[in-house]
C-alpha cells in the first residue's frame, strides 16, 4: 500500500480539527479543547521556533562559506532585496484595484460599525496594536537598519523576534571565515555543517506531529472565533482580501512557470506542507524550518541562495500583508472617511505598507500593527483608531491565516526565482528522517 503523502496527512489533519472544533462549541467543550488539545499544538509551534534560530545560523555560514567568492554573495543579496520589493509592490495595487473596484465598505451598515465598536474597540488586544504602532511611528527613518544591528550576538541568538540581527551576525561571522583563509576556517565549517545536517534531521522528526499539531491548532482556533453574524457582515470585506492573495498566487506560478522553467502545479505540490501549516499557525517564522527544508530538499533551490533568501523573506517579505494593508486600509476609509479616499492617500498607503512589511515581525497579529502605521501616514484621525481597527478585528484572524500561506509562497517564488538566475537552481535531493536510522537502531 502506497504511503499517504504529508501534505494529505497535514491537510486531514486540519480538515478534523475544523470539524471537531463545531462539534465543541455544539456541545460545550471549548474548555476541553484549551486543556487538553491546545497544549498539543503550541508545544509544535515551539518546536519550530526553538530550531529556528540555529537552522539559520548553520545554514546561512554553509551557504556563505561554500560560494568562496564574496562577490557572488552580493549579487544574490542585491537580487533578492529588489526581487522582494517588487512583488511587494504588485501586492499591495492588486489589493488597491481591487478594493476601488469592488468597495466593499459601501455595504457596510451604521448598526455592524457600531457593534463591532462596543464589542472590540476597547479590548486590550486593540489597544496594544496601536500602542506598538505608536512606538514604532515615533523611530526615525534609519531606525530598522539600527535594529539590525544587535550589540550582543548572544541575545539576538535566544531572541526569535531579532532575526534581522541574527541574519546581521551570521552573514558578518560567514564572510569573515571567507577571509581568514579555507585552513584555518575548516574547523568551524565542520562544526556548522555538521549542525545544519542535524537541525534539517530535526524538522523532519518534528513533521511527523505535524497532522496532530494542526488539528489542535485549528481546534483551538474554531473554538475561539468571533461572533458569526459579525463575520458574515465583513464578509464582502473578507471576500476582497481572499480574491487579492488568489490573484498573487496565480502571479506566483506565472513567474515559476516562465522565468524558473518549473511547472507551477509541482511547486505547489513541493511546497504545501509549509503552506498548510503557515496557515495553521499564522507565522512565517514559525514555519521558517519546514520552508527552508522543503525549499532545498523537494523542489531543488541551493542551500547558497535558500540560506539567505528565505530567513531574509521571513522578516522583510509579507506579500500577503502587505495586500492586505491596502484593502483594510481602504475599507476603513470607504466605512469612517469617505473623504480620505483620495489618490495621493492611496500612492501613500502603497510606499508606507512597503516600508512597513521590512520592519514588521513575522508573527500572527502584526498585520494590525502595520495598517495603524498605514493610516498614521495618510493622517487618518487618531480618534477613530480603535473604531477602524475593531472593524476588522473579528475577521482578521482567518485572514491572518490566508495571507501568512501568500507570504510563505511569495518566499519560496522568489528564492527559486534568484536560485534560476544565478545558476544554483537544482534538483530535488529528497532526505527522509529515517534514512541513517538503521545504522542506530
Amino acid at each position: 500500500m502506497k504511503k499517504l503523502a504529508l501534505h494529505w496527512k497535514i491537510l486531514i489533519g486540519m480538515i478534523l480539527g475544523i470539524l471537531f472544533g463545531f462539534l465543541a462549541l455544539q456541545f460545550g467543550w471549548q474548555q476541553f479543547i484549551t486543556d487538553w488539545i491546545k497544549p498539543l499544538g503550541t508545544i509544535f509551534v515551539k518546536l519550530l521556533k526553538l530550531i529556528a534560530v540555529p537552522l539559520i545560523v548553520a545554514s546561512l555560514i554553509k551557504g556563505i562559506s561554500d560560494l568562496k567568492d564574496i562577490s557572488k554573495f552580493k549579487n544574490i543579496g542585491v537580487r533578492t532585496i529588489f526581487i522582494y520589493m517588487g512583488t511587494t509592490v504588485v501586492a499591495i495595487t492588486i489589493g488597491l484595484l481591487l478594493v476601488n473596484v469592488i468597495q466593499p465598505g459601501d455595504g457596510v451598515a451604521q448598526e455592524t460599525v457600531d457593534k463591532l465598536t462596543n464589542t472590540y474597540a476597547n479590548s486590550s488586544s486593540i489597544t496594544s496594536k496601536i500602542t506598538e504602532a505608536t512606538k514604532q511611528q515615533s523611530n526615525g527613518p534609519l531606525q530598522f537598519v539600527v535594529d539590525m544591528v544587535p550589540d550582543n550576538a548572544i541575545n539576538a541568538l535566544g531572541n526569535n523576534k531579532a532575526m534581522l540581527q541574527v541574519i546581521f551576525f551570521t552573514i558578518f561571522l560567514g564572510i569573515s571565515m571567507l577571509l581568514v583563509g579555507e585552513k584555518k576556517s575548516k574547523p568551524l565549517k565542520s562544526f556548522f555543517d555538521s549542525l545544519n545536517e542535524a537541525v534539517l534531521k530535526m524538522v523532519d522528526l518534528i513533521m511527523l506531529t505535524a497532522p496532530v499539531a494542526v488539528f489542535a491548532l485549528l481546534a483551538n482556533v474554531v473554538v475561539t472565533s468571533g461572533d458569526p453574524e459579525i463575520l458574515l457582515a465583513l464578509l464582502k470585506y473578507a471576500l476582497v482580501v481572499v480574491i487579492g492573495l488568489c490573484i498573487m498566487v496565480v502571479f506566483y506560478c506565472i513567474l515559476v512557470s516562465i522565468y524558473a522553467k518549473k511547472n507551477p502545479l509541482w511547486f505547489l505540490k513541493q511546497l504545501s506542507p509549509a503552506q498548510l501549516l503557515a496557515f495553521s499557525t499564522s507565522s512565517s517564522a514559525a514555519t521558517l524550518p519546514v520552508t527552508m527544508e522543503r525549499v532545498e530538499e523537494h523542489i531543488g533551490v541551493d542551500k547558497e541562495v535558500s540560506s539567505f533568501v528565505l530567513p531574509v523573506g521571513a522578516t522583510i517579505n509579507m506579500d500577503g500583508t502587505s495586500l492586505y494593508q491596502a484593502v483594510a486600509a481602504v475599507f476603513v476609509m470607504q466605512v469612517l472617511w469617505p473623504e480620505g479616499l483620495a489618490f495621493s492617500n492611496q500612492m501613500s498607503i502603497v510606499l508606507t505598507a512597503l516600508l512597513a512589511s521590512i520592519g514588521s515581525a513575522a508573527v500572527p497579529g502584526a498585520g494590525m500593527v502595520m495598517l495603524v502605521i498605514v493610516l498614521e501616514s495618510i493622517n487618518f484621525p487618531k480618534e477613530l483608531y480603535p473604531v477602524a481597527l475593531a472593524l476588522i478585528f473579528a475577521v482578521d484572524r482567518p485572514l491572518d491565516m490566508l495571507r501568512t500561506v501568500i507570504n510563505v509562497t511569495g518566499d519560496a517564488t522568489v528564492s527559486m526565482v534568484v536560485a534560476k538566475s544565478v545558476g544554483k537552481l537544482g534538483e530535488p535531493h529528497v532526505k527522509n528522517w529515517d534514512d541513517h536510522y538503521d545504522e542506530v537502531k
